[in-house]
């Protein structure tokens, strides 16, 4: 699929309990011979809560316009749900709100909201989209829904549900362009349908069961967009909901104030349970040292900006330290989509995506080769760009984060 797909990057997501994880991203494409996408997915979390919102809605017709009606319903539905705003209430709102169309004489976009408790409680409201699906590892499970009819719009009905998941669970919400795909295609001649992409989500689970929400989504729009030949009919989005363990990384960059606690990095390499990735040459240099593992150049993937990767057994990626990290802020702060594959700091913003909690153990000791009044401001201190970085993940990616300065 083209690089110009938008795959969020996701995976957004926030800490259930100790044990749990909600792992929340989605992929986009826009129709063909359109800039902007006519859907739009948005989330938030709500910590002190314990609960995270997400929307996705599908505008009237596709390109700018719709996009803003899109917008418009989500923000408006991630707003009042978040404040508890009864759900009769805030749809009436937004169906009141949004202009009608001259032609069509129709006057809202669709929705699906989606409110998860920490604790797996989970509300979904409708209208409008595809039905949201619920799969138990590869099986799927009906959703007992209730109609609501609203008072000024007896034309239009709404559908709420409400369960609890369960670890391994997974929701998965479509825009009608996912289920429409394909439409007059030979063996196709009402659409894919939603017996079709079950099928597919049920195939993708059964060979890779701990699939990532954000590698789920992206399957479904790549096989939607192979169904309309590379050329899609209508905006296609697919957001996936995994409720799981948590995957964590933790990233080690510089060598501690007091040499004496060098041995504490080496200590969190062997102890620590996940991805573990060092930045920064010295600090590498140290852990090989007391670890006795030896530190290899790699020279293949080579990135002209980027000083290379090196390789050391039991540490999934070992890259130079403060202008890797730099270039993995800017990645995040542009808004990048997908990682370029083989760079040093595409690697490392792939192992954060891919993660759910990202340990920061950072180094205080002064390198004074940021100093020089010739570096650029960027590369200023080690632990101003690790704020940057978990900032950014927590407020764009729905990360977590933990930082520890030694």
């Amino acid at each position: 699929m083209p690089a110009s797909s938008v795959c969020s990057p996701h995976p957004s997501a926030i800490t259930a309990a100790a044990d749990s994880f909600i792992d929340v991203d989605f992929c986009q494409r826009a129709k063909a011979g359109q800039v902007v996408a006519g859907d739009a997915f948005l989330s938030r979390r709500l910590r002190e809560e314990g609960r995270i919102v997400l929307v996705l809605s599908d505008g009237l017709g596709s390109g700018v316009k719709a996009g803003v009606l899109a917008n418009l319903t989500a923000t408006m539905a991630l707003r009042y749900t978040s404040a508890f705003v009864d759900v009769r209430q805030s749809a009436e709102t937004i169906m009141n709100t949004l202009p009608v169309c001259e032609v069509r004489k129709i006057s809202y976009s669709t929705f699906t909201i989606v409110d998860l408790h920490e604790n797996g409680h989970t509300r979904v409201i409708e209208h409008g989209n595809p039905p949201v699906l619920l799969l138990r590892g590869a099986q799927s499970v009906a959703l007992d829904r209730t109609a609501i009819t609203l008072e000024s719009w007896r034309e239009r009905l709404l559908h709420y549900c409400e369960f609890r998941l369960r670890l391994g669970d997974r929701l998965v919400c479509l825009t009608d362009g996912i289920t429409q795909s394909g439409l007059g295609q030979r063996g196709m001649p009402l659409g894919w349908g939603m017996g079709n992409v079950t099928r597919l989500l049920q195939a993708r689970i059964v060979r890779a069961p701990e699939l990532s929400s954000r590698e789920l989504a992206r399957k479904v729009v790549e096989e939607a967009w192979a169904n309309d030949e590379g050329r899609p009919k209508d905006d296609l989005t697919c957001g996936v909901i995994y409720y799981r363990r948590p995957r964590r990384l933790l990233v080690i960059t510089g060598p501690p104030f007091a040499r004496e606690r060098d041995a504490e990095l080496a200590a969190q390499v062997l102890q620590f349970q996940g991805r573990v990735a060092i930045c920064g040459g010295t600090t590498a240099n140290i852990i090989s040292r007391l670890l006795n593992r030896p530190v290899v150049s790699l020279l293949d993937n080579l990135d002209p900006d980027i000083p290379p990767a090196t390789r050391m057994d039991g540490v999934d990626l070992v890259t130079e330290g403060t202008m890797t990290l730099a270039r993995v802020a800017e990645l995040l702060e542009r808004g990048a989509g997908e990682p370029k594959p083989g760079s040093p700091a595409g690697d490392l913003l792939e192992l954060m995506l891919q993660s759910d909690v990202v340990h920061f153990l950072v180094g205080t000791r002064i390198n004074e080769a940021h100093q020089d009044p010739n570096v650029p401001v960027e590369l200023d201190l080690r632990r101003n760009i690790v704020r940057r970085i978990a900032a950014l993940l927590e407020s764009r990616h729905l990360k977590e984060t933990r930082t520890q300065f030694i």
